[in-house]
């Protein structure tokens, strides 16, 4: 399965008999919709309306990009229907105990995945071992923190639990910008808009994260507007920034060992008078397609080999059955 991506100007999709026709300044081609698990739509690119009906008939989500690569809006078949035991279940949880449980458990994981990516690093710098090490018993105590926190709702925990997941998240990109080379380190984390270039390519990998978890939800009949964790953001997907907790580092894997290895040339971003960056063409391409690749690797979580696009559609559902328990 592929992802149809147009993210230069002029460049348009189009139906030819029953498949896609991909046009742009490189010529056409022409692509079965069984073959396309999705197609992204970026600003200057078209879609016919006889493409987007070829879509929706073969159940293949079309989603607008803007230029960071958060998802603007999406366009879905309506057999993606949500039973009403789903929803009610749904609001039913996020007031729950069982929310306090399953939000301190993406929070705690996500750290454990940090750590595991600062020791995957270290690997190729034998020096920075002794850091690191120091360095993740500092993440493992807020892990242990947080495990500990207790509520009969989330919002009892919120603040506490944002403010040790924010200082998590300072120390592990302070150690991880170490790893890079000189000329792509960054101050610190910056978004909307980032002030570098690879702070620039991790906010457009998670608009593309973003995407794609929302669109395991809806499948899944999960509402994502109603958030558990993230839950006063007003039309916002807000459980969609709940569950990308899981997944960031599979973003972050990509963009630092693309800058790691020299990749990013100037051609791929713009500087602006503002002081912000942003991704030309060139590096969008090239992180959407390392990303797409990564995303369908197969490996194993859970007991189950499958392709991380696929363990995401299976966390949906499974969350999706969490919450028809509770309706």
């Amino acid at each position: 399965m592929m992802d149809i991506v147009l993210n230069t100007f002029g460049s348009c999709l189009t139906k030819d008999n029953d498949a896609f026709m991909a046009i742009n300044k490189d010529g056409k081609q022409r692509i079965p919709p069984d073959d396309v698990r999705s197609i992204m739509i970026g600003r200057g690119a078209q879609i016919s309306s006889d493409a987007v009906l070829l879509a929706i008939d073969h159940e293949i989500e079309v989603f607008f990009v803007d230029r960071g690569g958060d998802t603007k809006g999406r366009i879905w078949s309506n057999k993606y229907g949500s039973i009403s035991t789903i929803r009610k279940g749904q609001l039913l949880f996020v007031r729950s105990e069982d929310a306090v449980k399953w939000i301190i458990g993406v929070i705690a994981g996500k750290i454990e995945n940090q750590q595991a990516l600062l020791w995957t690093f270290a690997a190729s710098s034998p020096d920075s071992t002794g850091v690191i090490d120091k360095t993740v018993k500092r993440l493992e105590t807020y892990r242990l923190k947080i495990k500990e926190l207790k509520g009969e709702q989330v919002s009892d925990i919120a603040s506490q639990l944002r403010g040790w997941e924010g200082i998590v998240s300072r120390i592990y990109f302070e150690q991880m910008n170490k790893f890079l080379p000189e000329r792509y380190r960054f101050e610190q984390r910056t978004q909307h808009p980032a002030t570098d270039p690879v702070n620039a390519m991790l906010n457009y990998g998670y608009g593309i994260l973003y995407g794609k978890i929302e669109g395991a939800l809806i499948r899944a009949g999960i509402d994502p507007y109603i958030g558990i964790l993230h839950r006063d953001e007003y039309n916002r997907p807000v459980l969609v920034y709940d569950v990308i907790e899981k997944y960031r580092i599979w973003v972050d894997y990509v963009v630092f060992m693309l800058a790691k290895q020299n990749i990013i040339g100037e051609e791929y971003y713009s500087l602006q008078a503002d002081g912000s960056c942003w991704l030309e063409g060139l590096g969008r391409r090239v992180l959407i397609q390392s990303l797409n690749d990564y995303l369908v690797e197969v490996i194993k979580l859970q007991g189950l080999e499958r392709a991380r696009n696929t363990h995401i559609d299976l966390f949906a559902q499974s969350l999706a059955q969490e919450f028809k328990k509770k309706g």
